[in-house]
């Protein structure tokens, strides 16, 4: 049972340090904190009566020694809480229940002069609520669920001498410069596996891969598109791999996203739905700065787009600075200059 720690609980400590913010509402923080309180002790009378065997852990302390012998997750919060818990996660053999401790109500949801308070998770990802778990988990825990898989995105950051594979995201990537007023710029392809000639010339590059793993589809025709002259050759998993259809890019980074997350940030960016059951991704570059070229409406289509089973998309980074947040802001890994 992977527990949230609400902002009440977070802001306390910070008073006692004299470090807690003065414009606090604390009656509204403890209301949260007390509707949460609730939700987890009426969980865990759940399990006890059904002879279930489980431990806790706090949301910042979860660990994957916490993962071994264990059949199911709950993640107790918000989407915050699940999306933090799918991190750990990584082979998709152990299925993830999450339960918003504190869901809007049907009066929450008519917003009457703002008296609603919208910094309620919306529960998009937890099957279960407050008000209905106290016959949703007993069904579950007897076979009662259904399970479904999520598509993630799986992202490898290569440097000269290493790669780093990140945590799969269930939700979406930003890619982007730390600083959300300076430009972001990239150099953006499609990777396509080669057979290397050891007598070629081509150079090995660096960059990161994004993929969603599984077939192949083009997404334009490449007649179109400016062709990459440089021969780069670059190595994921030591598995050659050409960049084909290579476009630099000046804009303020951009979001991948998986169907799960297309209702989220890339729709408020101007993505689009997907049926969340789909393996495709989607991308969506940030406000592209396109100057001076001719095909500046062949360039424009190439904005935003979806990711087909087993097509990689290659990013090599062309700024000073950058950074890859995952599922949020709470985790990223920082990129720099190739």
């Amino acid at each position: 049972v992977v527990i949230k720690q609400t902002a009440f609980e977070e802001y306390s400590q910070l008073k006692l340090r004299g470090q807690a913010p003065k414009a606090l509402r604390w009656t509204r923080l403890e209301s949260r904190y007390l509707s949460h309180k609730d939700c987890v002790e009426n969980l865990l009378t759940i399990l006890k009566a059904n002879n279930v065997a489980f431990s806790c852990v706090n949301r910042v302390e979860l660990d994957r020694q916490h993962l071994a012998d264990v059949d199911l997750v709950v993640a107790v919060g918000g989407d915050g809480t699940v999306l933090s818990a799918a991190h750990f996660l990584d082979h998709g053999t152990i299925p993830l229940l999450g339960i918003n401790s504190d869901p809007m109500s049907d009066e929450d949801k008519i917003v009457k002069k703002k008296k609603s308070d919208e910094r309620r998770s919306h529960g998009a990802l937890c099957a279960v609520t407050a008000a209905n778990m106290d016959t949703a988990v007993p069904r579950i825990l007897f076979g009662g669920g259904k399970l479904a898989a999520r598509a993630r995105i799986q992202c490898i950051v290569k440097s000269t001498f290493s790669e780093t594979r990140l945590v799969p995201a269930l939700n979406d990537l930003l890619i982007a410069n730390p600083s959300p007023a300076a430009v972001s710029r990239f150099r953006m392809g499609w990777l396509r596996e080669v057979d290397l000639d050891p007598k070629g010339g081509l150079r090995d590059g660096g960059g990161s891969g994004l993929s969603s793993g599984h077939a192949h589809s083009s997404l334009t025709d490449p007649q179109l598109l400016p062709r990459n002259q440089d021969g780069t050759v670059t190595r994921f998993g030591g598995t050659p791999y050409d960049v084909e259809n290579s476009l630099n890019v000046w804009s303020s980074g951009m979001w991948v996203s998986t169907a799960t997350g297309s209702s989220a940030a890339m729709a408020a960016a101007g993505g689009k739905h997907m049926d969340i059951y789909s393996s495709d991704l989607q991308y969506l570059i940030r406000e592209h700065m396109i100057e001076n070229v001719p095909n500046k409406e062949e360039v424009r289509n190439l904005d935003k787009g979806m990711l087909k089973n087993d097509q990689h998309l290659h990013l090599r980074w062309s700024s000073q600075k950058g950074r890859i947040f995952i599922d949020g802001s709470h985790l990223m890994h920082n990129l720099e200059l190739g």
